[in-house]
């Protein structure tokens, strides 16, 4: 057993772990583990940072709704976010919930709450003009989705003209599949020799993001009405309820609600309920304050409203034998064990593979192959091993390969890590999501390299790192099964055209071990690549906000032969990197100063707090020191707060803050 990890390095490594399941949950719909599970490494994270402040970062996925856009469809700006919900999974969960929203209201004030299903589809919001349907858009990642008008056009249940309607309109909702044509459209997928959708959840998300629209009509998704994103009290709506009523009377599908008067009531129909009746996935209840003064009042966090929260049902469970173990490999080189165990009927799927994360959780659970294990599954995802049942009498140990078992390369593990490494970055497993990664939206955004794409390239031996992206030619790509002569044309020039992009984007999309978006553009502003290619580990770990671990990791890249080999190569073949450039306000009137950010604000998110004060020539950091000039205290401040009180640090409300900014 590994020495027990710092708070920083497992916070770094939780925020890595839930990028990557954000990245499979919302980009590739093809997610790895459970909500429940999704939840608990979310809220170990929270827990720490809360423990930690000084470790809390705006790009933490504490402070994020949802995943990546989509770099496959036009992104589409939400007027307002579309925030996620916070989960409860037990009575004494909803009980505190609903402690909190009664010391938030005024004596008397005791709300009624709206009780709906929690279907389990993809978020959509739909746009309306003058009564007519005009955009589509999913979630993404809250702020920005995709432009899905078209392929919503032939979801059968969303009307495209409504009566009795205000000039603009923006309805939300969810797209869901009914099992019976989920169970076909899998039938069809089968015979045609093609892998079956896990679960509806990820054949609706498919479905929706299909280019040729006709495939989604062919789907029958539906469509159902959950909340708006512009529709305001002023309309002359009380609350919830009377806008799911409005809303069924226009001709949207709404799903049956019901309104309590307490939170016995709201106990007491959870447990009354059963979804397994239904004829769509549900994975619990909404419940919502009715009153929309009291929704007001109640107001937001970053993430989520305070006025509603998701009461999810426990995850659901089955017993099953491990009959055998296979390694994968992901972009750094972590191998994860997966477990093939005898095919189980769990949540209403059959589940084969069950991921078993690391070596540490193997011992920790003590499973061997041949045991029998209970499998434990909630949110209609791969499932995790709960506990062993029985053990086998001739069971076999789990070990670590001692060779990658895709290249045969040496498996390492760092000191304070969970995970095992293949120490070759020439693996082909690492190569494909490394390059994969390289041309994601946040890195080179290079539209049409997809994992098919990459697939191809690497297998052709066509591509081996990200330099060779950059050498490709026409001929090479028609050579491939997925190319016609325009798609060739069109990946081409997606590749000529992130030769601009700056250096941040590049030192992110390399996929460097502990490298994230924040820390890419921390460097990048304070270093150009020929500093980083001489920068010593004490060089890096004086840049602002970098760790020994991340500076560790920097210079090993970028001293590395093979690193630097890349870089030479991305420079010759005019891949420019410029250091990304900062507009800067006249007068900068920011100038020196160092701000910090603590609880929650309302003029905007913290984000952009922290790029208007960038913009304005000073500099946003995420913890609290003598050197801090402000430190600008939102709802709910905490222990920065106190730390800056402490120091003698200058606070100020938003408003001043907002005032000094103008």
């Amino acid at each position: 057993m590994s020495a027990k990890k710092s708070p920083k390095a497992e916070v770094a490594a939780l925020r890595a772990e839930i990028k990557e399941h954000d990245r499979r949950y919302y980009e590739l719909a093809a997610p790895t583990i459970a909500d429940a599970e999704y939840d608990a490494l979310l809220a170990r994270l929270k827990a720490l940072e809360e423990a930690h402040p000084e470790l809390l970062t705006p790009g933490s996925p504490t402070q994020k709704v949802g995943g990546a856009v989509s770099s496959t469809f036009a992104p589409v700006k939400h007027a307002r976010p579309m925030l996620s919900l916070d989960n409860t999974y037990n009575e004494e969960d909803i009980r505190a919930w609903n402690d909190r929203v009664l010391k938030n209201l005024p004596p008397g004030g005791k709300p009624s709450y709206v009780l709906e299903q929690k279907l389990d589809g993809l978020s959509c919001a739909l746009t309306y003009e003058k009564g007519r349907f005009v955009r589509a858009a999913t979630r993404g990642d809250g702020d920005t989705g995709e432009d899905v008008t078209e392929n919503v056009r032939f979801v059968h249940n969303v009307p495209l003209i409504i009566s009795c309607a205000p000039d603009f309109l923006e309805i939300r909702g969810e797209i869901v599949l009914f099992f019976s044509d989920f169970n076909k459209i899998n039938e069809g997928e089968k015979a045609a020799g093609r892998e079956p959708f896990v679960n509806p959840r990820n054949c609706a998300a498919g479905s929706l993001r299909q280019k040729d629209a006709q495939v989604t009509k062919a789907r029958r998704l539906k469509f159902f009405v959950h909340s708006y994103g512009d529709w305001l009290p002023e309309h002359g709506l009380p609350g919830h309820s009377a806008f799911l009523s409005n809303c069924a009377s226009m001709g949207f599908k709404v799903e049956p609600f019901e309104i309590v008067s307490s939170i016995e009531e709201v106990v007491s129909r959870y447990k009354a309920f059963n979804p397994a009746t239904l004829p769509y996935a549900v994975d619990g209840l909404v419940v919502k304050v009715d009153s929309f003064a009291q929704q007001k009042r109640l107001g937001f966090t970053a993430k989520s409203p305070r006025w509603a929260v998701a009461f999810k049902y426990p995850a659901q469970q089955a017993t099953s034998v491990v009959r055998d173990v296979e390694f994968s490999v992901g972009r750094t080189g972590t191998i994860t064990p997966v477990a093939k165990v005898e095919p189980v009927f769990c949540g209403g799927v059959t589940i084969s593979n069950v991921t078993l994360h690391n070596f540490e959780e193997i011992e920790r659970l003590g499973v061997r192959i041949g045991d029998t294990v209970v499998i434990e599954r909630a949110g209609e995802v791969i499932p995790k091993i709960v506990k062993v049942v029985k053990k086998a009498q001739n069971s076999i140990l789990i070990i670590v390969p001692k060779a990658c078992p895709t290249c045969g390369g040496a498996v390492v593990k760092e000191e304070g890590l969970v995970a095992v490494f293949c120490d070759n970055p020439s693996c082909p497993a690492q190569v494909r999501r490394t390059l994969e990664h390289f041309a994601s939206r946040p890195a080179m955004d290079i539209v049409g390299l997809g994992d098919s794409a990459v697939d191809q390239l690497v297998a052709k031996k066509l591509v081996a790192n990200a330099a060779d992206l950059y050498s490709l030619k026409k001929e090479d790509l028609l050579g491939l099964e997925l190319f016609k002569d325009k798609k060739a044309d069109n990946l081409l020039a997606q590749i000529e055209a992130s030769k601009t992009k700056t250096l941040d984007r590049v030192i992110y999309g390399l996929g460097i071990r502990h490298i994230g978006e924040k820390t890419a553009e921390t460097v990048a502003e304070r270093m150009d690549l020929d500093a980083l290619l001489k920068a010593s580990e004490e060089e890096l770990q004086a840049v602002p906000d970098i760790g020994p671990v991340v500076a560790t990791s920097l210079h090993a890249f970028f001293a590395s032969l093979a690193g630097k080999d890349l870089i030479g190569r991305l420079r010759k073949a005019g891949v420019r990197m410029p250091k990304p450039e900062r507009v800067i306000a006249a007068g900068a009137p920011f100038s020196g100063m160092t701000f910090v950010f603590t609880g929650e604000l309302t003029g905007s998110t913290r984000d952009e707090a922290e790029e208007l004060v960038k913009s304005l020539g000073g500099k946003a950091s995420g913890s609290v020191s003598a050197k801090t000039t402000y430190v600008v205290a939102g709802e709910a401040a905490g222990s920065k707060l106190k730390k800056a009180q402490g120091l003698g640090v200058k606070v100020l409300t938003e408003t001043q803050f907002r005032e000094m900014a103008q």
